[in-house]
């Protein structure tokens, strides 16, 4: 049994976001509705995102990494294979790495419209496609405990998912150029100091109310309680080259939710391990460095080369990962991920050697 009795192993999901991108020029094409009702599949298991250049899919309820991989893989595939007869490639990538400086056409739904009319010229470029983790919570209040345990931990998950690096053509010096985009959003980062769910439902209703979101599903911070489903979301990752990569990480947040819930049902009460301005300071630092500089603990304040944030992350989730069967995975996972870099790096190093063309089959081949 995990934390508070709970059946073993918690259940998770995963969301994807992808660009579709011109397959001679990485431009953003506006496809997804031709893409979607080209395949009745493809529009049963995806919908159109805030750009008509973007569709998402989510993974079913999961149990295991093996569900999610066959999920996520499956809708690859034939969302690869429908796209290249359009002329276009789906990439699991935060940004596109051209074309961005054009704005982009808002999909047609009426609270997209209003999104884009509330944002202003801040919604012009808003191309961010991301990889969200759902982690089953019992209630809001774990949902909170949750949330306040992954606050330590999110430079490193960010550092890790990092996949945005250049934009309009040209390296931005950062991992996640994505992450800094959403900063122009009316709420980002980590969303601190709440104890309870209850305290945070009525500081999200403060937050309608005085007009900065239009609802609860406008939330940005890179971690958030589900307004749809009994789980917390973590959203802070890049949308990822390899879904593979994508499901390890997802079960490693699983891991680190896991341990804080069995520390919180045991009776430790709500503790967020630093100060908002420390936590978001070092989320801007990981998303300039990935994993190639130092990493702050935010609980600490500690600078430290990137792989010793991550090990120290690995150890305290490492019991949460022993209890879902996934410690070899995971582990696996972060070795890889310190032996060739966050998955910026693979772009950047393509980039270096071939430019944008070069970047092209590294997103069609791990698409197809």
């Amino acid at each position: 049994m995990s934390a508070a009795g709970h059946p073993e192993p918690r259940t998770f999901g995963v969301e994807e976001e992808y660009l579709l991108l011109d397959s001679s020029t990485g431009e953003p094409r506006d496809r997804a509705a031709a893409l979607l009702w080209s395949d009745a599949e493809l529009e049963r298991r995806a919908d159109r995102e805030f750009f008509c250049s973007q569709i998402e899919t989510a993974t079913p309820v999961c149990t295991t990494g093996a569900e999610a991989d066959r999920s996520l893989a499956d809708f690859r595939a034939r969302a690869a294979a429908a796209a290249e007869a359009q002329g276009i490639l789906i990439a699991g990538t935060g940004l596109p790495p051209v074309g961005g400086e054009v704005a982009g056409t808002i999909t047609p739904k009426p609270r997209y419209r209003e999104i884009a009319a509330m944002l202003r010229h801040a919604a012009a470029h808003q191309y961010v496609s991301g990889t969200h983790v759902h982690v089953e919570v019992p209630d809001r209040d774990a949902g909170i405990a949750a949330i306040a345990a992954l606050s330590r931990w999110s430079p490193a998950l960010l550092a890790l998912t990092a996949n945005s690096p250049i934009w309009d053509g040209t390296p931005t010096g950062f991992a996640s150029w994505r992450h800094m985009v959403m900063l122009s959003w009316p709420l980002a980062g980590f969303p601190h100091g709440f104890v309870s769910g209850e305290e945070y439902t009525a500081g999200v209703e403060r937050l309608v109310s005085g007009g900065i979101i239009i609802d609860a599903g406008m939330l940005t911070w890179v971690a958030r309680l589900s307004e749809q489903y009994p789980t917390v979301e973590l959203r802070i990752a890049d949308a990822q080259l390899d879904h593979t990569q994508a499901v390890s990480f997802a079960l490693l947040v699983r891991g680190i939710v896991e341990r804080s819930l069995s520390e919180w049902s045991a009776g430790q009460p709500v503790a967020w391990p630093a100060r908002a301005d420390m936590i978001d300071g070092a989320l801007w630092m990981a998303a300039r460095d990935g994993l190639s500089g130092a990493l702050i603990d935010p609980a600490t304040a500690e600078v430290l080369p990137a792989r010793d944030l991550v090990r120290r992350m690995a150890e305290y989730a490492a019991p949460g990962l022993e209890r879902a069967g996934d410690t070899a995975r995971v582990t696996a996972y972060l070795e890889h991920r310190l032996a060739v870099g966050s998955p910026a790096q693979e772009q950047l190093d393509r980039f270096a050697a071939e430019g944008v063309a070069g970047l092209l089959p590294l997103y069609a081949g791990v698409t197809l």
